[in-house]
């Protein structure tokens, strides 16, 4: 692929998922602003992934119908509309339709997005490598989208906070999609592969009966988990250790900035570097910090943890995605993608109630305990991950 290309598809997914994040912020601070009680805005909140979990194979399916351009062109005028809607119309029932709409949206872009990318590439290293660039966009869009949102919210009204400033802020979050499109609709595709004329009408589910594929699946939900019970659980174990709100946020952010430095790192090292061992490595480092984590002292050590977690996990995505190409028939990419989006989407409604009722139980320290050891065991799993190369990659 060309740098040009993938730099413009890169920022393209940023401006599409900031459309998101910022709503994301806009919309739970508008409905408590209005009244609404903290249960309405975590319902708001859990529209957000609600679509994924529905549209993913739908999506997936589609895109590998139709290539990249057509499902783009719907999530941008998916999102654009959800943000135009609660500029419009800022109540209640409207910010729950932005939700979905832009939650959706960003669904949608991002199987179709890494089902383009993976297609223009023509051997491992290569999708390490783009993978490992396009991983980036997520966490750029978390920062932009809020960042811009609450800048706007602030200031740009008469005084901080009032309903103007909302309406702008949802008008920047309307003209970003469109950005996304002006900027990916130059993109070049390659063929669509069909599907071999075996007579049988395939499943999505039928991916599952291959062993590879289940493997990885739990091998990247395991991380996956790891990081939504990470960003959950440590906001209460810094309350019970008396560190303040802020720095509670610098840990986090120290793991957000590590995960998104090992990805900047990860593409000049992909020639060196097997998916399997990287994400090994991962899973190691993984348990050894969520069971190290209670024994840290204090805010430093904390963020050492966090800043190590972060390395860790930020570093599996780009080789899950590399893998899950080479593993995956041409044909079903967008399927495939579908999958995982809907196992992680799930993962990451269940999984805070899950382990918030385990620290109930058992106490916070516990938890981390818990899951370092989940992760350990699935090391075999990890152990047991080969992409051999396929015939019909590309």
């Amino acid at each position: 692929m060309v740098n040009a290309e993938l730099l413009r598809l890169i920022l393209a997914q940023v401006c599409l998922h900031a459309a998101m994040t910022g709503t994301r912020l806009a919309a739970p601070l508008l409905a408590l602003q209005q009244g609404y009680s903290a249960a309405a805005v975590g319902v708001l909140l859990s529209l957000f992934a609600l679509t994924q979990v529905f549209l993913a194979l739908p999506a997936g399916r589609y895109a590998d119908r139709h290539g990249l351009k057509r499902p783009l062109g719907i999530a941008v005028a998916s999102a654009a509309i959800g943000a135009g809607l609660a500029g419009l119309f800022p109540v209640f029932p409207v910010l729950c339709l932005a939700a979905l709409l832009t939650g959706g949206a960003t669904g949608v872009t991002v199987i179709v997005l890494q089902r383009h990318v993976g297609r223009t590439t023509s051997n491992p290293t290569q999708l390490k490598k783009v993978f490992s660039w396009l991983a980036i966009a997520p966490a750029a869009a978390n920062f932009m989208g809020p960042f811009c949102a609450g800048l706007l919210i602030d200031h740009a009204g008469r005084v901080p906070g009032d309903l103007m400033g909302y309406r702008v802020a949802f008008a920047l979050l309307f003209l970003l999609p469109l950005l996304c499109w002006a900027l990916a609709r130059g993109a070049h595709e390659a063929p669509n592969t069909p599907a071999p004329a075996t007579g049988v009408k395939l499943r999505a589910w039928d991916l599952l009966a291959e062993p590879m594929f289940r493997r990885l699946l739990f091998v990247n939900w395991l991380q996956s988990a790891s990081w939504d019970v990470h960003t959950f659980v440590l906001p209460i174990l810094g309350h019970e250790r008396g560190l303040s709100a802020s720095v509670i946020g610098s840990i986090l952010g120290a793991f957000a900035v590590a995960a998104a430095c090992i990805r900047i790192v990860l593409p000049l090292l992909a020639s060196r570097l097997s998916e399997r061992h990287v994400i090994m490595a991962a899973n190691v480092l993984t348990a050894v910090v969520f069971v190290a984590y209670p024994f840290a002292p204090g805010a430093l050590t904390m963020g050492l943890c966090s800043v190590v977690l972060g390395v860790a996990l930020g570093s599996v995505q780009p080789m899950v995605m590399s893998m899950l190409h080479q593993i995956t028939p041409a044909a079903r990419y967008g399927e495939a993608l579908a999958l995982r989006v809907m196992t992680l989407n799930a993962s990451s409604v269940a999984m805070p109630m899950v382990f918030g009722a385990a620290g109930a139980w058992i106490g916070i320290a516990g938890v981390f305990w818990l899951v370092g050891g989940v992760v350990a065991a699935g090391t075999p799993a990890v152990s047991r991950l080969q992409a051999p190369p396929r015939a019909d990659h590309g």
